[in-house]
């Protein structure tokens, strides 16, 4: 069978596809279409996720602070209600997000890229987990945003009959880059995401078509909501003296917690974390709804700061004023296992980043320590042992907090998480999470 894939055109005879091509060009048109038109309805898509998610938080969190004792009816009927619906209806809408477009980009077959990079599936995993957000599940929307991107760019590009493994697996990977840009208003970490966690090999050849999809889908963010940071101007300032004592202290603390985290919400076959998933698969719906029931008793323990993503809680920690006592560390951390072990739709990273935040009230024993400038090392340690991608975490949080002073130290705590990290658990979350669907989707 002949290739008609005209990127494949080197191996083809020069007189039947050039550079000069009507089809050629049109081709190339057609790829500036899907990465432009597409990049613009996921920045739109970004923006209306975020609006209707806070939405649905803040009532949660009117509800249960008018009524402390809520949560306790709320969230256990809530994340039953989510397992049954991801479980009956919407299979393929559990989880983050990212494991599956890492899975498509690894898994190059059309079908089970339609099934994976579904955009009616892509919106079900944000309405679902809107309604996460809305029973105080601790979930973000990041990861959620970066598959609704793949989805949205990939889908354009084939209905405009863009079929080449390599142009697919470029818009793949510009969706969720993005998707990362508009949801954090990060450009950036968007290029630093899809080289770093989404394709994993500099092999890939990033074009233009790439960068400018990233430009767009913060150009729509920035256009509709203006000049802003997610956690404000933070200004964290470069550690002197005793104050680099916190770099390798962070990366340490980090790294251990990431990877414990890592290994209690991984699937697995042994040890009584096996018997937690043989559980978890025999009554999925009851087990969501005991995990709904742990963290209400983890809020009315927190005081009710365990629910939602936690950015009020790390937004008041960088800003030097915290609302939390040290156990919110714990709180938060278990809060985060227990939502993800639930399998309900949803993302880590902002749950992950106020994890990270609340480490810096432990290292007030150093000398001159400053707390906002250890909430944003704990954030990137955290971030990086968590997802072994310590590049993109530290980007993530430069632009989230526009604290450039603090690049190399971030970056040095990010490295040694990620080190620590893979002592605990050798295999990077999400790459792991991607094995375990393309191994169930492939039988």
């Amino acid at each position: 069978m002949q290739p008609t894939d005209p990127e494949l055109a080197p191996a083809l005879p020069a007189h039947r596809v050039t550079n000069r091509s009507p089809y050629g060009g049109w081709r190339r048109w057609r790829q500036r279409v899907a990465f432009w038109v597409g990049a613009l309805l996921v920045g739109l898509a970004a923006l209306a996720f975020a609006w209707v998610a806070d939405h649905a938080y803040a009532l949660f969190s009117s509800i249960s602070g008018h009524y402390h004792w809520a949560p306790l009816l709320i969230t256990p009927a809530g994340f039953a209600v989510l397992a049954w619906l991801s479980n009956r209806w919407f299979s393929q809408a559990k989880g983050s997000g990212i494991p599956q477009v890492i899975a498509a980009l690894e898994f190059p077959s059309r079908s089970f890229r339609r099934q994976v990079l579904s955009v009616p599936v892509a919106a079900a995993r944000m309405v679902l987990t809107v309604g996460a957000l809305l029973v105080g599940g601790s979930v973000g929307r990041e990861g959620p945003t970066v598959h609704v991107g793949a989805a949205v760019i990939y889908a354009l590009g084939t209905r405009l009959g863009l079929h080449g493994r390599r142009t697919v697996s470029g818009l793949i990977l510009a969706g969720g880059a993005a998707g990362i840009a508009a949801a954090f208003n990060t450009p950036l970490a968007g290029i630093v995401f899809a080289i770093e966690e989404l394709s994993r090999t500099f092999e890939q050849r990033f074009s233009g078509l790439l960068l400018t999809a990233v430009v767009i889908g913060g150009m729509v963010t920035l256009g509709l909501m203006g000049h802003y940071s997610y956690f404000g101007e933070i200004g964290a300032q470069l550690p002197q003296g005793w104050q680099w004592a916190a770099v390798p202290i962070f990366g340490v603390l980090g790294g251990l917690l990431g990877g414990v985290y890592v290994r209690l919400v991984l699937p697995s076959d042994r040890g009584w974390i096996g018997k937690l998933c043989a559980v978890r698969s025999r009554w999925p719906v009851r087990f969501a709804a005991g995990c709904g029931m742990t963290l209400a008793l983890l809020g009315l323990l927190s005081g009710n700061h365990v629910f939602g993503t936690g950015y009020e809680e790390t937004r008041s920690l960088l800003e030097g004023h915290p609302v939390t006592d040290p156990a919110f560390l714990v709180w938060k951390f278990m809060a985060n296992v227990v939502s993800y072990l639930a399998g309900i739709p949803g993302g880590l990273f902002s749950p992950s980043l106020s994890v990270g935040a609340a480490l810096s009230p432990l290292l007030t024993f150093i000398p001159g320590f400053d707390v906002q400038t250890g909430a944003l090392l704990g954030m990137g340690a955290y971030l990086g042992g968590v997802t072994r991608s310590p590049l993109t975490g530290s980007v993530i949080v430069l632009e989230l907090s526009h604290s450039p002073d603090i690049a190399i130290p971030l970056l040095a705590s990010a490295l040694i998480a990620s080190s620590v990290s893979g002592w605990i658990a050798p295999v990077s979350l999400y790459h792991a999470l991607a094995q375990n669907l393309t191994r169930h989707l492939a039988r």
